[in-house]
């Protein structure tokens, strides 16, 4: 009896080894075979060709992607957050998404959050152990005390990360939507989601390198996720970013010229209404384009809550 013990352990870890040598993103690449031998040049060419493969494996997931945009839009207009989870290079991609909504669309920090294995000290350095913990990811997730209201979004190129897979699993228990966006089809993540986004890049140029063709995949999912909702939501008018934050010339800047571009304005006249609307893009957009008083726009910007679009719709028949 004392000897079967170790052998089904035993047998555990080389069932693991073997299913994770399986995934597309674990293989070795042919196309980058003698990679240390290459030229500069050479290096460059073939992870560019490799890069090259990313947007046609988001391409094949776009109905996926258009599902949980409108799941997101949804859910934020009710009053619910988006919550990312992740670990290593998918929580460092899931955070700065997160964080670039708020000066983006100018919405509350609180709308778009995330979760990252570590901690805020994973963002700088590795902390790779955690991800093997499922209670950590229960208590990760339980923090942010998830419910119906809100969508979680976990991301995980292999689809198989534990810390991820518990914190989509306790959301979905307590009520919350779920996405899963992983790089490998058939993973338990997708499985523990509601909606599976899944971009089969391939095996990367450095094998198990998914800070690569993964991670690139990654980013331009949460970017189609969170901008897409945000426009489904009305937080840029036309293809504008009219709810930016002016804080610095730069942003000054594109606040002026949004404001040329959307109300047809020249360059001293946006100015003006700028300056007017006391530096909000948003309010001087409502001014110009519905003719009408600061006060009177700021009114219209709170009852459409912040949707410019609906702002100056309502504000010209006031």
């Amino acid at each position: 009896m004392k000897r079967k013990g170790p052998k089904r352990k035993a047998s555990t870890r080389k069932t693991t080894a073997g299913g994770l040598r399986r995934l597309g993103t674990e293989k070795a690449n042919s196309a980058s075979a003698d990679l240390d031998r290459k030229s500069a040049l050479d290096i460059a060419r073939i992870i560019n060709r490799e890069d090259a493969k990313v947007a046609a494996a988001v391409k094949g997931a776009l109905r996926p992607i258009a599902q949980a945009i409108d799941l997101i839009a949804t859910v934020i207009s009710e009053g619910g957050r988006l919550i990312y989870v992740g670990t290593g290079t998918s929580g460092r991609i899931a955070a700065l998404d997160a964080v670039e909504c708020p000066p983006t669309f100018d919405v509350d920090p609180r709308m778009v959050q995330f979760i990252i294995a570590g901690g805020p000290k994973a963002l700088a350095a590795a902390v790779e152990a955690d991800e093997d913990s499922r209670e950590l990811g229960r208590k990760a997730i339980a923090k942010k005390k998830p419910t119906k209201k809100d969508v979680v979004v976990g991301i995980a190129a292999s689809g198989r990360t534990p810390f991820t897979i518990a914190a989509i699993e306790y959301a979905r228990a307590h009520g919350a939507k779920t996405v899963a966006v992983v790089c490998n089809p058939k993973s338990a993540l997708g499985r523990a989601a509601h909606i599976a986004i899944v971009a089969e890049v391939g095996a990367e140029v450095v094998a198990g390198s998914t800070r690569m063709k993964a991670g690139t995949a990654q980013k331009m999912i949460l970017n189609m996720l969170s901008t897409g909702a945000m426009a489904r939501l009305g937080y840029v008018y036309g293809n504008l970013m009219v709810n930016l934050r002016p804080k610095n010339e730069k942003l000054i800047e594109r606040g002026v010229g949004i404001l040329e571009k959307a109300a047809g304005l020249d360059h001293a006249a946006a100015v003006k209404f700028l300056a007017a609307a006391g530096g909000r893009v948003p309010v001087a957009m409502v001014m110009a384009k519905a003719g009408v008083s600061r006060i009177h726009a700021v009114d219209a910007l709170n009852q459409s809550r912040d949707r410019v679009r609906q702002a100056i719709a309502l504000a010209k028949f006031r």
